[in-house]
């Protein structure tokens, strides 16, 4: 469990776990409105050499094209659907070449690939919780 005391903090979380990442790579963030999803995919995407990451709630997904592309996914949308892993299909995501970020990654959305980290933010007290949970052998031996 890793505390965090500001939105500052939690963008150089982001960025911690950025110098980790590699093409392939898939990060579920999850967490209630207002715990910092985005601000965590803004320190990722700093880290990987990006500055425009915003909220993609109303277009689903965003592709920033860099040396290792990031692909930002806000899956709240999708939710209320009857089929989110369909819809989540239909945007053709190239998650193979590219570290794909998803805010309100649920199952569907770890079917993207068997290795990934699942990130848990609570907001339920002043300072943020984090867990962060590896799954798959990709992620053996991560460490902040």
């Amino acid at each position: 469990m890793i505390t965090v005391a500001s939105p500052e903090a939690m963008f150089a979380l982001g960025i911690a776990i950025a110098r980790q990442v590699k093409a392939g790579d898939l990060i579920l963030i999850n967490g209630p409105l207002g715990a910092g999803k985005t601000v965590l995919a803004q320190g990722i995407g700093s880290g990987l050499g990006f500055d425009d990451i915003t909220s993609p709630t109303f277009v689903i997904s965003r592709v920033h094209s860099g040396v290792v592309p990031m692909i930002h996914v806000d899956a709240y949308r999708l939710l209320d659907t009857s089929n989110p892993s369909l819809y989540l299909d239909d945007l053709d995501l190239d998650t193979a070449h590219s570290v794909t970020v998803v805010e309100w990654g649920g199952a569907e959305s770890a079917r993207l690939n068997e290795d990934r980290l699942e990130i848990s933010i609570d907001r339920s007290e002043e300072v943020r919780k984090v867990e962060i949970a590896c799954i798959g052998k990709r992620w053996d031996g991560f460490v902040l």
